[in-house]
């Protein structure tokens, strides 16, 4: 994505920095959230905020669940910072600049009940397959900071990237559910919130894919005769 305004934006950072809404050293609360936020609410987390609209949003809807932003460009966090401040957000709202790659160095197994995906890069080339953050390797962290109950919630408006995901969630048995190729015109649009692609791309007549995926324990390998 690309930052207009970018010595604003670091301004932005630092004030909601300093303000405690943005959160640096994230492996510094792991296991240690709940201590954090002042309770045991359910933690949510999404992985690549955008500018913010989509978890400020839920946040200031759901005040009993608590949400981290994950965003790797650090100046962008300032313009979720300001979005929440528009919304008037509460404290059950925090943003750290972090790398999704890191994910289990930031929660415990078990720490988090959702994770949502939301028009992540698709990174279209082949050779950049494991970047996609529905890439097995990724799945694999998810599975380990996740509650057995937990759920990841993904949105896109790329169609291979969906089938992409379909794919490497059933391969490393995930439950599937929630499966749409229009989301706009389906059952599992109430009280669904868009994001900033969203808005665009469903404005243009683009079709929105959804899933949700819960996972399942493991299934052994067994040793080939």
């Amino acid at each position: 994505m690309r930052i207009r305004g970018r010595d604003k934006l670091i301004r932005q950072y630092q004030m909601h920095k300093e303000a405690g809404r943005i959160v640096e050293m994230a492996s510094n609360h792991k296991g240690k959230w709940r201590e954090l936020f002042g309770n045991d609410n359910p933690i949510y987390i999404e992985i690549g905020t955008g500018r913010g609209s989509f978890i400020s949003t839920l946040a200031k809807q759901n005040p009993e669940i608590n949400y981290v932003g994950i965003e790797l460009e650090h100046e962008l966090l300032g313009k979720v910072g300001k979005k929440a401040e528009e919304l008037e957000v509460g404290k059950n709202l925090v943003l750290t600049p972090a790398d999704a790659a890191r994910l289990v160095e930031f929660f415990e197994p078990g720490e988090v009940h959702r994770i949502y995906l939301n028009f992540s890069d698709p990174w279209p080339k082949s050779r950049h397959a494991k970047r996609r953050l529905t890439y097995r390797d990724f799945l694999q962290s998810y599975r380990t900071v996740l509650r057995p109950e937990g759920a990841v919630h993904f949105k896109t408006d790329n169609r291979d990237l969906y089938e992409f995901s379909l794919n490497e969630f059933a391969e490393d048995d995930w439950k599937l559910s929630a499966i749409t190729l229009d989301l706009h015109n389906s059952p599992w649009m109430e009280g669904n919130v868009m994001t900033e692609y969203e808005e665009k791309f469903s404005s243009q007549g683009m079709p929105i894919y959804r899933l949700e995926a819960r996972p399942y324990p493991k299934r052994p390998e067994y040793p080939s005769k």
